[in-house]
């Protein structure tokens, strides 16, 4: 009985040739995050040569410290993230912030990056009045809901960061400095929030500044317009 032997021919270069490019392609995309991620350690630490080395790093983190501290339009939008946090409380605590910072994370290498951003200043002005008046308007918002608000502006705030950061600045450096700075202001934000709370066993403190908060924003959208 002759048994039939097994020849390989043209029929297997297309499967072949298939799995090939399934391959490669999967190695391709595989490696997309790698490469995102070495673009932005390329933006963040992108660190002019100067004849002193180490004023730079200084020099960028006092820069990026100063740049939310020296605008009152940070300053309001970043203690209303920790009066929202404050507000809700459990989670929240923690969440809240972390979105905003995350988020401005994102919108710093942006701006450093010199990728365009519509309506930035609008952005940052209107956040104050959105975020005023969810504390003046709503006594709590869900924890993912005030997460995804927070970052949604948190984009704006970081972009101008990333923008207006200094030529001979580190961009790591620069970058550390307006975040510990955020964050100083959000823990101000979280303190006030729940010392309020305990002191008036209340909601009225945190809505009269929440109201506050989104009067101040109409009159910085105002300018921004």
């Amino acid at each position: 009985m002759a048994v039939a032997s097994y020849r390989p021919g043209a029929d297997d270069a297309a499967p072949l040739t298939f799995k090939l490019g399934i391959v490669r392609m999967t190695a391709r995309l595989a490696s997309l995050p790698a490469r995102l991620a070495i673009a932005a350690a390329t933006v963040l630490a992108a660190t002019p040569a100067l004849a002193h080395p180490g004023h730079e790093a200084a020099s960028g983190l006092s820069h990026g410290f100063l740049h939310p501290l020296t605008g009152l339009d940070h300053v309001l939008a970043m203690v209303a993230v920790g009066l929202i946090a404050a507000r809700i409380g459990g989670r929240a605590l923690y969440l809240v912030p972390l979105a905003f910072l995350g988020m401005m994370v994102v919108g710093g290498i942006l701006g450093a990056g010199g990728i365009a951003l519509p309506f930035v200043e609008i952005g940052i002005a209107l956040s104050v009045v959105v975020l005023g008046a969810s504390l003046a308007l709503r006594p709590a918002l869900p924890v993912v809901a005030a997460m995804v608000l927070v970052g949604a502006f948190a984009v704006f705030h970081g972009h101008a960061h990333g923008a207006e950061m200094p030529e001979t600045a580190s961009g790591l450096s620069y970058g550390l400095g307006f975040i510990g700075a955020t964050a100083l202001l959000h823990a101000a934000g979280l303190g006030l929030g729940l010392s309020a709370g305990r002191l008036m066993q209340s909601l009225a403190a945190l809505r009269v500044a929440g109201a506050g908060l989104a009067v101040a924003g109409l009159g910085l959208l105002a300018g921004a317009l």
